[in-house]
Protein backbone atom coordinates (compact mmCIF):
# COMPACT_ATOMS: atom_id res chain seq x y z
CA UNK A 1 0.00 0.00 0.00
CA UNK A 2 1.40 3.41 -1.01
CA UNK A 3 1.69 6.48 1.19
CA UNK A 4 -1.60 8.37 1.05
CA UNK A 5 -2.24 12.10 1.30
CA UNK A 6 -4.43 11.52 4.36
CA UNK A 7 -1.48 9.92 6.16
CA UNK A 8 0.63 13.03 5.55
CA UNK A 9 -2.22 15.30 6.65
CA UNK A 10 -2.68 13.36 9.92
CA UNK A 11 1.06 13.35 10.54
CA UNK A 12 1.25 17.11 9.97
CA UNK A 13 -1.60 17.85 12.38
CA UNK A 14 -0.10 15.62 15.11
CA UNK A 15 3.36 17.16 14.67
CA UNK A 16 1.98 20.71 14.78
CA UNK A 17 -0.19 20.07 17.85
CA UNK A 18 2.40 18.03 19.74
CA UNK A 19 -0.22 15.80 21.33
CA UNK A 20 -2.26 12.90 20.00
CA UNK A 21 -5.50 13.90 21.77
CA UNK A 22 -5.36 17.50 20.54
CA UNK A 23 -4.66 16.36 16.99
CA UNK A 24 -7.51 13.84 17.13
CA UNK A 25 -9.89 16.61 18.24
CA UNK A 26 -8.72 18.83 15.38
CA UNK A 27 -9.17 16.01 12.85
CA UNK A 28 -12.51 14.87 14.26
CA UNK A 29 -11.21 11.32 14.78
CA UNK A 30 -10.49 9.11 17.76
CA UNK A 31 -6.94 9.02 19.16
CA UNK A 32 -6.72 5.31 18.33
CA UNK A 33 -7.61 5.98 14.67
CA UNK A 34 -5.00 8.73 14.47
CA UNK A 35 -2.42 6.48 16.10
CA UNK A 36 -3.19 3.70 13.60
CA UNK A 37 -2.74 6.10 10.64
CA UNK A 38 0.64 7.21 12.02
CA UNK A 39 1.67 3.58 12.46
CA UNK A 40 0.77 2.87 8.83
CA UNK A 41 2.86 5.83 7.66
CA UNK A 42 5.83 4.76 9.75
CA UNK A 43 5.43 1.23 8.40
CA UNK A 44 5.74 2.49 4.82
CA UNK A 45 8.70 4.69 5.71
CA UNK A 46 10.42 1.98 7.72
CA UNK A 47 11.49 4.26 10.59
CA UNK A 48 9.85 6.12 13.50
CA UNK A 49 8.72 9.71 13.04
CA UNK A 50 8.51 10.60 16.75
CA UNK A 51 11.04 10.17 19.54
CA UNK A 52 8.46 8.89 22.04
CA UNK A 53 4.90 7.55 22.13
CA UNK A 54 3.71 10.94 23.41
CA UNK A 55 4.18 12.30 19.87
CA UNK A 56 5.61 15.59 21.16
CA UNK A 57 9.09 15.43 19.64
CA UNK A 58 10.03 14.52 16.07
CA UNK A 59 12.99 12.42 15.03
CA UNK A 60 15.44 13.96 12.56
CA UNK A 61 13.78 12.00 9.78
CA UNK A 62 10.40 13.12 11.10
CA UNK A 63 11.45 16.78 10.75
CA UNK A 64 12.43 16.24 7.12
CA UNK A 65 9.22 14.38 6.30
CA UNK A 66 7.14 17.07 8.04
CA UNK A 67 8.52 19.67 5.64
CA UNK A 68 7.41 17.49 2.71
CA UNK A 69 4.04 16.85 4.34
CA UNK A 70 3.47 20.60 4.77
CA UNK A 71 4.41 21.32 1.16
CA UNK A 72 2.25 18.49 -0.20
CA UNK A 73 -0.86 19.27 1.87
CA UNK A 74 -0.57 23.01 1.12
CA UNK A 75 -0.44 22.31 -2.62
CA UNK A 76 -3.46 20.00 -2.32
CA UNK A 77 -5.38 22.63 -0.34
CA UNK A 78 -4.62 25.26 -2.98
CA UNK A 79 -5.75 22.92 -5.75
CA UNK A 80 -9.02 22.04 -4.03
CA UNK A 81 -9.71 25.74 -3.46
CA UNK A 82 -9.08 26.42 -7.15
CA UNK A 83 -11.49 23.60 -8.06
CA UNK A 84 -14.08 25.01 -5.67
CA UNK A 85 -13.82 28.42 -7.34
CA UNK A 86 -14.18 26.85 -10.79
CA UNK A 87 -17.32 24.95 -9.78
CA UNK A 88 -19.01 28.21 -8.72
CA UNK A 89 -19.04 29.01 -12.46
CA UNK A 90 -20.01 32.52 -13.48
CA UNK A 91 -21.57 33.45 -10.13
CA UNK A 92 -18.32 33.17 -8.21
CA UNK A 93 -15.49 35.40 -6.99
CA UNK A 94 -12.83 37.16 -9.04
CA UNK A 95 -9.66 38.32 -7.27
CA UNK A 96 -7.92 41.26 -8.90
CA UNK A 97 -4.53 42.59 -7.81
CA UNK A 98 -3.42 45.82 -9.45
CA UNK A 99 -1.04 48.74 -9.09
CA UNK A 100 -2.60 51.77 -7.33
CA UNK A 101 -2.98 54.07 -10.36
CA UNK A 102 -4.99 51.39 -12.17
CA UNK A 103 -7.37 51.02 -9.22
CA UNK A 104 -7.88 54.78 -9.13
CA UNK A 105 -8.31 55.32 -12.88
CA UNK A 106 -8.83 52.29 -15.15
CA UNK A 107 -10.57 49.80 -12.86
CA UNK A 108 -13.76 51.73 -11.94
CA UNK A 109 -14.94 51.82 -15.56
CA UNK A 110 -14.13 48.16 -16.09
CA UNK A 111 -15.99 47.19 -12.92
CA UNK A 112 -19.04 49.21 -13.98
CA UNK A 113 -19.10 47.48 -17.39
CA UNK A 114 -18.66 44.04 -15.79
CA UNK A 115 -21.34 44.62 -13.14
CA UNK A 116 -23.89 45.48 -15.80
CA UNK A 117 -23.87 41.88 -17.07
CA UNK A 118 -22.54 40.01 -14.00
CA UNK A 119 -24.22 41.56 -10.94
CA UNK A 120 -23.84 38.44 -8.77
CA UNK A 121 -20.08 38.00 -9.08
CA UNK A 122 -18.06 39.05 -6.04
CA UNK A 123 -14.96 41.15 -6.80
CA UNK A 124 -11.99 41.27 -4.42
CA UNK A 125 -9.60 44.14 -5.24
CA UNK A 126 -6.05 44.40 -3.85
CA UNK A 127 -3.96 47.57 -4.16
CA UNK A 128 -0.29 46.48 -4.50
CA UNK A 129 3.02 47.27 -6.17
CA UNK A 130 3.94 45.31 -9.32
CA UNK A 131 6.19 42.75 -7.62
CA UNK A 132 3.51 41.97 -5.03
CA UNK A 133 0.94 41.55 -7.83
CA UNK A 134 3.23 39.07 -9.60
CA UNK A 135 3.72 37.18 -6.32
CA UNK A 136 -0.03 36.89 -5.78
CA UNK A 137 -0.51 35.48 -9.27
CA UNK A 138 2.37 33.04 -8.76
CA UNK A 139 0.93 31.71 -5.48
CA UNK A 140 -2.67 31.61 -6.76
CA UNK A 141 -3.76 34.42 -4.44
CA UNK A 142 -5.19 36.44 -7.34
CA UNK A 143 -6.86 35.52 -10.62
CA UNK A 144 -5.97 38.65 -12.62
CA UNK A 145 -3.07 41.00 -12.06
CA UNK A 146 -2.26 44.38 -13.59
CA UNK A 147 1.37 45.47 -13.38
CA UNK A 148 3.48 48.38 -14.53
CA UNK A 149 6.37 47.83 -16.94
CA UNK A 150 8.76 50.09 -18.81
CA UNK A 151 8.11 50.43 -22.53
CA UNK A 152 10.43 48.17 -24.49
CA UNK A 153 10.91 45.63 -21.70
CA UNK A 154 10.38 41.90 -22.47
CA UNK A 155 6.70 41.29 -23.08
CA UNK A 156 4.64 40.10 -20.14
CA UNK A 157 0.97 39.25 -20.21
CA UNK A 158 -1.29 41.41 -22.37
CA UNK A 159 -0.75 45.13 -22.96
CA UNK A 160 -3.94 46.97 -21.98
CA UNK A 161 -2.77 50.61 -21.83
CA UNK A 162 0.23 52.90 -21.87
CA UNK A 163 0.83 56.52 -20.91
CA UNK A 164 3.60 58.97 -20.14
CA UNK A 165 5.31 59.48 -16.81
CA UNK A 166 5.74 62.96 -15.46
CA UNK A 167 6.17 65.12 -12.37
CA UNK A 168 3.18 65.80 -10.13
CA UNK A 169 3.57 69.00 -8.12
CA UNK A 170 1.52 71.75 -6.52
CA UNK A 171 0.19 74.50 -8.77
CA UNK A 172 1.59 77.14 -6.38
CA UNK A 173 4.96 75.51 -5.63
CA UNK A 174 8.51 76.19 -6.84
CA UNK A 175 8.20 73.91 -9.89
CA UNK A 176 5.02 75.63 -11.05
CA UNK A 177 6.56 79.10 -10.58
CA UNK A 178 9.68 78.23 -12.61
CA UNK A 179 7.58 76.76 -15.42
CA UNK A 180 5.30 79.83 -15.42
CA UNK A 181 8.31 82.13 -15.77
CA UNK A 182 9.36 80.38 -18.97
CA UNK A 183 12.96 80.12 -17.70
CA UNK A 184 13.21 76.40 -18.40
CA UNK A 185 11.60 73.67 -20.46
CA UNK A 186 9.93 70.73 -18.67
CA UNK A 187 12.80 68.60 -17.35
CA UNK A 188 13.33 65.89 -14.75
CA UNK A 189 15.80 68.30 -13.09
CA UNK A 190 12.77 70.28 -11.88
CA UNK A 191 12.49 67.70 -9.10
CA UNK A 192 15.52 69.38 -7.53
CA UNK A 193 13.34 72.40 -6.73
CA UNK A 194 11.16 70.48 -4.26
CA UNK A 195 11.79 67.54 -1.91
CA UNK A 196 11.38 64.38 -4.02
CA UNK A 197 8.85 61.78 -2.92
CA UNK A 198 10.00 58.39 -4.18
CA UNK A 199 7.81 55.56 -5.44
CA UNK A 200 8.43 52.44 -7.60
CA UNK A 201 7.62 54.30 -10.84
CA UNK A 202 10.76 56.39 -10.40
CA UNK A 203 12.83 53.37 -11.42
CA UNK A 204 11.24 53.46 -14.90
CA UNK A 205 12.84 56.81 -15.73
CA UNK A 206 16.16 56.06 -17.44
CA UNK A 207 17.95 59.21 -16.32
CA UNK A 208 21.03 59.72 -14.12
CA UNK A 209 19.37 62.98 -13.09
CA UNK A 210 16.60 61.05 -11.32
CA UNK A 211 19.06 58.65 -9.67
CA UNK A 212 21.00 61.60 -8.26
CA UNK A 213 17.87 63.39 -7.05
CA UNK A 214 16.51 60.31 -5.28
CA UNK A 215 19.83 59.43 -3.66
CA UNK A 216 19.07 61.52 -0.57
CA UNK A 217 15.28 61.13 -0.67
CA UNK A 218 13.75 60.84 2.82
CA UNK A 219 10.11 60.15 1.93
CA UNK A 220 8.78 57.19 -0.04
CA UNK A 221 5.30 55.73 -0.64
CA UNK A 222 3.70 53.15 -2.93
CA UNK A 223 0.03 54.09 -2.72
CA UNK A 224 -1.19 56.70 -5.21
CA UNK A 225 -3.64 58.23 -2.74
CA UNK A 226 -0.84 58.67 -0.21
CA UNK A 227 1.49 60.18 -2.80
CA UNK A 228 -1.09 62.72 -3.92
CA UNK A 229 -1.90 63.60 -0.30
CA UNK A 230 1.79 64.24 0.42
CA UNK A 231 2.13 66.50 -2.62
CA UNK A 232 -1.06 68.42 -1.73
CA UNK A 233 0.33 68.95 1.76
CA UNK A 234 3.41 70.59 0.25
CA UNK A 235 5.80 67.82 1.28
CA UNK A 236 7.38 67.66 -2.18
CA UNK A 237 6.84 66.43 -5.74
CA UNK A 238 6.67 62.92 -7.17
CA UNK A 239 6.55 60.92 -10.40
CA UNK A 240 3.22 59.50 -11.59
CA UNK A 241 1.64 58.46 -14.91
CA UNK A 242 -0.40 60.85 -17.02
CA UNK A 243 -3.40 58.63 -16.36
CA UNK A 244 -3.51 60.11 -12.85
CA UNK A 245 -4.58 63.49 -14.27
CA UNK A 246 -8.22 62.66 -13.68
CA UNK A 247 -7.68 62.45 -9.91
CA UNK A 248 -5.21 65.30 -9.37
CA UNK A 249 -7.74 67.99 -8.48
CA UNK A 250 -7.30 71.77 -8.75
CA UNK A 251 -4.25 72.14 -6.51
CA UNK A 252 -1.94 69.75 -8.37
CA UNK A 253 -0.37 69.86 -11.83
CA UNK A 254 1.26 67.31 -14.13
CA UNK A 255 4.43 68.16 -16.07
CA UNK A 256 5.78 65.79 -18.71
CA UNK A 257 9.60 66.07 -19.19
CA UNK A 258 11.24 65.06 -22.46
CA UNK A 259 14.79 64.38 -21.25
CA UNK A 260 13.99 61.52 -21.72
CA UNK A 261 10.29 61.14 -22.44
CA UNK A 262 9.24 58.05 -20.50
CA UNK A 263 6.30 55.74 -21.12
CA UNK A 264 4.93 53.13 -18.75
CA UNK A 265 2.90 50.15 -19.89
CA UNK A 266 0.06 48.47 -18.04
CA UNK A 267 0.01 44.72 -18.56
CA UNK A 268 -2.62 42.24 -17.48
CA UNK A 269 -1.23 38.94 -16.23
CA UNK A 270 -2.64 35.64 -15.01
CA UNK A 271 -1.25 32.23 -14.13
CA UNK A 272 0.19 30.19 -16.99
CA UNK A 273 -0.41 26.98 -15.02
CA UNK A 274 -4.18 27.14 -14.58
CA UNK A 275 -7.14 28.40 -16.57
CA UNK A 276 -9.26 31.29 -15.43
CA UNK A 277 -12.75 30.59 -14.12
CA UNK A 278 -15.65 31.71 -16.34
CA UNK A 279 -16.18 34.73 -14.06
CA UNK A 280 -12.51 35.74 -14.26
CA UNK A 281 -12.54 35.31 -18.04
CA UNK A 282 -15.54 37.61 -18.26
CA UNK A 283 -13.80 40.27 -16.17
CA UNK A 284 -10.66 39.95 -18.29
CA UNK A 285 -12.78 40.59 -21.38
CA UNK A 286 -14.31 43.66 -19.70
CA UNK A 287 -10.82 45.03 -19.11
CA UNK A 288 -9.73 44.38 -22.68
Amino acid sequence: MAIKLEMLRVFRVVAEHGALADAAAKLGRTPSAVSMTLAQLEGHIGAPLFETDRKNRLTKLGELILAEAVRTTDVFAASTEAIRRLTTSIAGTVRIAAVPTVIATLLPGAIAAFRASHPDVRLEISDLDSESVRRRIRFDEADIGIVTAAAGMPEEGVLIAHDALGIVHRTDGPIARVLASGETAPSWSLLRLEPPIANPLCALVDSPEIAGILENCTLQARNTTALLSFVREGLGATILPEGALSILGDTLAFTRPADPATQRELRMISSTERRLSPAAEAFRDALL
